[in-house]
């Protein structure tokens, strides 16, 4: 009944629908990207194409397919999201979750590494780490993952505190339920929508992120990705140039944008979703 009244909720929120559309056709171009376009590589003969039925994003300095490359781009950038959501999840969330519900020295310790955390000059530090630990796509993901965690934690630990004030949660330490359950069970899910949609935003950050870090070289150079495909296009002085491939960079950055977008309106739409208040 629950799932059925969240769907309701949800299905009524347009923007909400847009995104999860939108998010549900970059995840089918990451997923079956073999099967949509064959991997950009070697060279072509058709350099510097514009659009057409034959190429229909044009094609790039060597002849490649930029429809195929923004196609294999999308599955990287897929890559590193789920990546970088999955260590900011780890540390993140029990991190505010035992900061907000421990009121001893133990929450104010963890408390106090999230501020500091929070107060780091995020990008210029993200720029060294990653140039340090080497380019590898997995390296540059679990990097963004890292510095994510704070923001993700400092909501988890807000809601928590919120709820941790409950009755049913007081009811449920008199009855003696462990302080394990009592966090993963009772009260994170009463935090799922604020968390939810915090995750949604470190999906989003982590491909702008991503992409500052290839356009700065310090990405996969082996690996296609949004952020590969705008550097190669820099490079190539397609941007400044005039007249100028707008094709070579004007799909990437359009993929980008609506991968930013479509994860902000879902994450709003499952908030509001989840939230009694806002489904009247």
């Amino acid at each position: 009944m629950q799932s059925r009244t969240f769907f309701q909720a949800f299905v009524r929120k347009k923007l909400a629908v847009f995104g999860l559309m939108g998010v549900s056709i970059i995840l089918f171009m990451g997923l079956a990207a073999p099967y949509i376009a064959p991997y950009p590589t070697g060279y072509g003969t058709e350099i510097m194409e514009p659009p057409s039925l034959t190429h229909w994003f044009g094609t790039d300095g060597l002849g490649l397919d930029v429809f195929a490359e923004v196609v294999w781009g999308a599955r990287t950038s897929l890559y590193v999201s789920i990546m970088a959501v999955a260590v900011a999840a780890i540390i993140g969330i029990p991190a505010g979750l035992i900061s907000g519900y421990k009121k001893g020295i133990t929450g104010s310790i963890i408390d106090g590494i999230i501020d500091i955390f929070l107060t780091l000059p995020v990008l210029p530090l993200m720029i060294v780490i990653a140039a340090i630990v080497g380019s590898s796509i997995t390296n540059v993901a679990v990097v963004i993952g890292l510095f994510a965690w704070p923001s993700l934690a400092r909501v988890t630990r807000n809601s928590t505190m919120k709820v941790s004030e409950m009755q049913f949660i007081e009811a449920a330490r008199c009855v003696g339920i462990s302080s394990k359950v009592i966090l993963f069970k009772h009260i994170l899910l009463n935090i799922a929508g604020p968390v939810l949609v915090n995750l949604t935003l470190v999906m989003a950050t982590a491909v702008l992120s991503e992409s500052g870090l290839s356009f700065l070289g310090l990405g996969d150079p082996t690996t296609w990705s949004w952020g590969t495909i705008l550097k190669k296009a820099w490079d190539a002085g397609a941007v400044i140039d005039t007249p100028n491939p707008w094709w070579w960079w004007f799909f990437t950055s359009f993929f980008i944008m609506i991968y930013v977008i479509c994860f902000n309106l879902l994450g709003s739409g499952i908030n509001e979703a989840l939230n009694p208040k806002a489904r009247d």
